[in-house]
């Protein structure tokens, strides 16, 4: 089997656990290699929101980080084959950068780089409520051909814990991807017959 490359990008947004869940996900799968890229915002985010030792006990299960102001870095270009980008959390402030199309820096320009080159990007919107500005930000990036994903959770599977809900969250996004390989997350086969 080929290499999967997934760039998944971690922005400022509440929910930073979605990312760190989405890349412990990603290091299990077999040939997937990770880019990782994390904004100033979020590094500040993951301190307040998750248990880690240190960023780079999470930086080291990814294969590849890529610095935030490294907008030369290899996932930049499209001639880096991959497969496909997570932002997980998507703040608004990244979200509306993906949807006017403002590289400024390397997550939104990797961004860019799979609408403009026709590959899956998948968006894990964070905020609420949602003012006009945000929806028409969804709109144009989703016009581009991103995947908007709120993450909000689904209860069918009847989740224990919040570790259940962002797990099942994590898996839908890698689902979306449409990578190679049998989906994650558990799927809805209908009510139980009584």
């Amino acid at each position: 089997m080929t290499v999967q490359r997934v760039i998944l990008g971690i922005s400022g947004a509440s929910g930073a656990v979605l990312g760190v869940r989405i890349l412990e996900r990603l290091a299990t799968l077999a040939d997937v290699e990770t880019h990782l890229v994390i904004s100033e915002a979020a590094r500040r985010t993951l301190a307040l929101e998750c248990d880690l030792d240190t960023l780079e006990s999470l930086t080291a299960l990814a294969h590849h980080h890529h610095p935030i102001g490294d907008v030369g870095a290899s996932i930049a270009s499209g001639s880096f084959r991959a497969h496909g980008m997570i932002v997980a959390p998507c703040s608004m402030q990244t979200l509306s950068a993906i949807a006017t199309g403002r590289a400024d820096t390397l997550l939104s320009r990797a961004a860019d780089v799979q609408l403009k080159e026709r590959r899956r990007l998948v968006l894990l919107a964070r905020e609420t409520p949602l003012h006009l500005g945000h929806l028409r930000s969804m709109v144009a990036a989703t016009e581009m051909g991103a995947i908007i994903m709120p993450p909000v959770p689904a209860f069918y599977h009847r989740p224990a814990s919040v570790a259940d809900i962002v797990d099942h969250l994590a898996c839908r996004a890698i689902d979306l991807l449409a990578l190679p390989q049998p989906t994650l997350a558990k799927q809805w086969e209908g009510p139980k017959p009584d």
